[in-house]
């Protein structure tokens, strides 16, 4: 057998020893598993005039979920104005979990028909590394639903 064949056994074995007796950190183990964290997301929110008037700095109540990140009773709150441009919300916004649990990303609704189209782009804490892209519709009174697709690319996985 070849030195170089010898080097690699050694090598691999010396590997493989230090793997089986090497316990794994819990924090690289949830982060893998978070990191993998992806599917459908279905939220539910109110907007009643008493918290969302259409103007900036406005926001509206998570009423369902189905994300484990995203608590019902979480607030969205838009930036920017409603209808401008003129019959349009088109905002950025705020996700807000928790203190220091948030993600950002930007909404744009037609305020004729109440369909339109939310993405989130990142966020901190729990929803650090969240993206999701969802379809809003209207269902009715002040509640809105968002269907789409969500993800997670925790920091150290970019």
């Amino acid at each position: 057998m070849s030195a170089q064949k010898i080097t690699r056994i050694v090598a691999v074995a010396v590997v493989a020893s230090f793997a089986a007796l090497t316990p794994a950190p819990s924090i690289g183990v949830a982060s893998v598993s978070a990191s993998a964290k992806k599917g459908d997301l279905h939220l539910t929110k109110e907007c009643p005039p008493s918290t969302y008037t259409g103007a900036a700095g406005d926001f509206c109540t998570i009423t369902f979920s189905n994300v484990a990140e995203i608590a019902v009773g979480s607030k969205i709150f838009y930036d920017q104005a409603a209808n401008t441009p003129t019959g349009l919300l088109d905002s950025n916004i705020v996700l807000v979990v928790g203190t220091g649990d948030w993600a950002v990303g930007r909404c744009t609704l037609d305020l004729t028909t109440f369909l339109g189209v939310c993405t989130l782009s990142d966020g901190t804490g729990p929803l650090a590394g969240f993206h999701a892209r969802v379809d809003v519709s209207y269902v009715g009174g002040p509640s809105f639903a968002w269907d789409g697709t969500y993800s997670f690319t925790r920091p150290g996985d970019r």
